[in-house]
């Protein structure tokens, strides 16, 4: 059997052949949008007529990461500093993510 370079056994073209297909694997193309649809994104609106969760926060914050309690209150918080004040009293009071979130929300959306 001949293998391309010489002196290389096997086992070293093998490695150089798992290389090759992983870094191949790594090129991917970025998905396109629909025609006529608006571009992909992290908050999609839902299709259907009813609401899944609580609105998405403004584009330019990234709430990834944090617990869905935090986000739910930053949310309230945030549709509060430009209306009438939206936020779940009960909730407020008991539990401290959503009052953290709650809190930054009303605070950041403000300025």
């Amino acid at each position: 059997m001949s293998f391309p370079f010489r002196g290389a056994g096997p086992s070293a073209c093998c490695a150089l052949a798992a290389i090759v297909l992983l870094a191949a694997g790594c090129a991917g193309v970025a998905p396109q949008p629909a025609p006529g649809g608006p571009p992909p994104g992290p908050y999609s609106p839902p299709t259907t007529g009813a609401q899944a969760g609580p609105a998405p926060p403004p584009a330019n914050v990234n709430l990834q990461g944090f617990p869905l309690e935090y986000r739910t209150g930053y949310l309230d918080g945030c549709a509060s500093a430009s209306g009438p004040e939206k936020k779940d009293a009960t909730r407020f009071r008991t539990d401290g993510q959503y009052r953290t979130g709650w809190q930054d929300g009303n605070a950041l959306c403000r300025k």
